[in-house]
């Protein structure tokens, strides 16, 4: 199937590399679908890539039309509310947990809302066990396919990881341009 014809998405926990993923695919030859309204900051500065119409796609689905051929950010929780009515392409985020969290936590506490009701010990098994329901429901749908990329490994050797999200999604990808968007000053948060 071309890639006109699906929906790519770019999608993983909050912390997880999804808005660095987003430029790569950019810089890569995938038009990203973006709304602009969430500016950079000291987090992501180089944007978060993000849509707000996705994030009500339990309401509104129309937009998925408009993103075929394009990649869009989707945040794991919500993969969940998919319709089976167009196929994806998933590029799921993965990094350390513990970077993770250690990543969302200083995000929190430069915003000022870190209430710190759940530790991280508690937090880390949570997010975990959502990541094992979303991969369990994306293997039980004919009309989505999944790829695995670890942050962490793409900032170890970028060009092995490259090469695999290339073939993924089509083999047409520029992927100088995409290993040349792999920022390592921007890996602060290190376990």
């Amino acid at each position: 199937m071309s890639r006109n014809e699906q929906v790519t998405i770019v999608s993983g926990l909050p912390r997880s590399g999804t808005s660095m993923m987003m430029g790569m695919l950019e810089a890569g030859g995938i038009s990203p679908l973006t709304d602009g309204i969430r500016a950079a900051d000291e987090d992501n500065p180089k944007g978060y890539y993000e849509f707000e119409r996705a994030k009500k796609i339990k309401e509104d689905t129309a937009w998925l039309d408009d993103a075929k051929g394009k990649v869009v950010k989707v945040i794991s929780q919500l993969l969940l509310s998919l319709p089976e009515s167009h196929r994806y392409k998933i590029v799921f985020m993965q990094r350390e947990m513990g970077e993770i969290l250690a990543s969302q936590r200083q995000m929190l506490i430069r915003r000022g809302t870190d209430s710190r009701d759940v530790s991280d010990e508690q937090m880390g098994p949570m997010l975990a066990k959502h990541v094992e329901q979303v991969m369990g429901w994306i293997e039980k749908h004919d009309n989505v396919e999944c790829l695995p990329v670890n942050y962490n490994d793409v900032l170890k050797d970028a060009g092995p990881n490259i090469d695999r999200i290339n073939q993924f999604l089509g083999g047409d990808l520029d992927t100088a341009a995409m290993t040349a968007v792999v920022d390592r000053s921007l890996y602060r948060q290190r376990k």
